[in-house]
């Protein structure tokens, strides 16, 4: 599986860490940036890379953005087709696998300024781990969700 990372410099050293990390772990890695840390560049010139992929091949990519909140980034990376970005600051880490499995999830955007890195990586793992659920309900508001932007983009 490819995992797409990006973000701009509030993220900077988790989206360094979760790179080497899920390299270790056998996963393709596709950084769209930042390349170094400038405090001077704006999250959606990554956030918009990284999403335009999971668009494209929303069945075989995934991402991991990362931000200060992660708030901005997740509503860049929802403005595209076929991207379902759930957002992860902190509390109940149970919230990114839950989005998986309940809302069928394809990005997780990290408030970096808010989650250390090892909880990071527990909840990323977590979140790759999990898959959406068969019940018909989660499947029907998931279709929902789709007939919804299907509607906004006519």
């Amino acid at each position: 599986m490819v995992i797409h990372l990006a973000t701009d410099h509030a993220g900077f050293s988790h989206k360094e860490a979760v790179s080497e990390w899920l390299k270790d772990e056998g996963y393709d890695i596709v950084d769209h940036g930042a390349v170094e840390l400038s405090v001077k560049d704006d999250f959606p010139d990554y956030i918009a890379l990284a999403a335009a992929e999971v668009s494209s091949y929303p069945a075989t990519a995934k991402a991991v953005i990362f931000g200060g909140s992660g708030q901005g980034e997740a509503i860049v990376a929802n403005r595209h087709k076929n991207v379902r970005a759930a957002v992860f600051y902190g509390g109940d880490e149970s919230i990114p696998a839950l989005s998986r499995q309940h809302n069928d999830s394809n990005i997780l955007s990290i408030g970096a300024r808010f989650v250390d890195i090892d909880t990071t990586k527990k909840v990323i793992w977590e979140w790759l781990q999990a898959e959406p659920l068969s019940d018909p309900k989660y499947q029907r508001r998931n279709r929902k969700i789709e007939n919804i932007t299907k509607e906004l983009q006519s």
